[in-house]
C-alpha cells in the first residue's frame, strides 16, 4: 500500500483528491494537512511515502512545508500539486526537494500515476514545466557538459531521463541493480546534482533524449 498525506487549504480539493486515491487499488490516504504547519507534524506522526502537496497556503506555505518534511523524513517523496505556474515557485520547489511537479489541470490519471511513480522514487514533471525548468538550468549550467561521465554512465543518464527505473535500467544494460546504484550516484557526484529530477533535466539540457521522451510520462 502506498501511504499518502494530502496537503491542500481547500476541503473539497482535498477530498477529491482522497475519493481518488481510494477508488484505486494500492493506496491508503493516511491523513488530510489544511496548511503546512499540520503538514510537517503529520508527516512526524505517519511517516507517508508520498505527500501530494500544494504550494498556495496560508500560514506556513507550501515551500516551507516541502523543506521541513525532506528533512523530518526524508525517505518520503513529495508530489507538488498546485495551480502555481510562476518560475519562481518551480524552481524553490524543484530545489527544496520536490520529486515532481503537476499542475492541478492534470488529468485524474496523470495525478495518480504521478503519485505511484512518487512511491517508486521516480519524477514526472508537467511538460511546460520541464521545459522551463530546462531553460533555467541551461542558463545556470552554461559550458557543462556530460564529458565527464563515463560511456556506461552516459547510458544510465539517458535510461534514467527517460523515465526508467533502476530494475529497468539494470534489465535494458544488462547490469545488476546495484551497479546501476553505483552508476547514478556517480553520476549526481560528477554533475553536482541533487536528485533524479535533476539528473533527467540536466540530461535534456545536455539533449540526450528529446523532451517529448522524458519526464512528461509517467512510468
Amino acid at each position: 500500500m502506498i501511504r499518502v498525506l494530502i496537503v491542500d487549504d481547500h476541503a473539497v480539493v482535498r477530498q477529491g483528491l482522497r475519493f481518488l486515491l481510494e477508488q484505486r487499488e494500492g493506496f491508503e490516504v493516511v491523513g488530510e494537512a489544511v496548511d503546512g504547519a499540520q503538514a510537517i507534524e503529520m508527516v512526524r506522526e505517519h511517516v507517508p511515502a508520498v505527500v501530494l502537496l500544494d504550494l498556495l497556503m496560508p500560514g506556513t506555505d507550501g515551500i516551507t512545508a516541502l523543506r521541513e518534511i525532506k528533512r523530518v523524513s526524508p525517505a518520503t517523496q513529495v508530489v507538488v500539486l498546485t495551480s502555481q505556474q510562476s518560475d519562481s515557485g518551480l524552481f524553490e520547489a524543484i530545489k527544496a526537494g520536490a520529486g515532481s511537479y503537476v499542475l492541478k489541470t492534470a488529468s485524474v490519471e496523470t495525478v495518480v500515476e504521478s503519485v505511484r511513480a512518487a512511491a517508486r522514487g521516480e519524477s514526472v514533471l508537467d511538460p511546460s514545466v520541464a521545459a522551463r525548468v530546462l531553460d533555467e538550468m541551461r542558463r545556470e549550467r552554461t559550458g557543462d557538459g556530460p564529458e565527464r561521465l563515463s560511456r556506461r554512465e552516459v547510458e544510465v543518464l539517458t535510461a534514467l531521463a527517460r523515465g526508467r527505473s533502476n530494475k529497468e535500467i539494470a534489465r535494458q544494460l544488462s547490469i545488476s541493480d546495484e551497479t546501476v546504484k553505483t552508476h547514478v550516484s556517480n553520476i549526481l557526484s560528477k554533475l553536482q546534482l541533487e536528485d533524479r529530477t535533476q539528473a533527467a533535466i540536466y540530461a535534456l539540457q545536455q539533449r540526450l533524449v528529446p523532451l517529448d521522451d522524458a519526464l512528461d510520462k509517467p512510468r
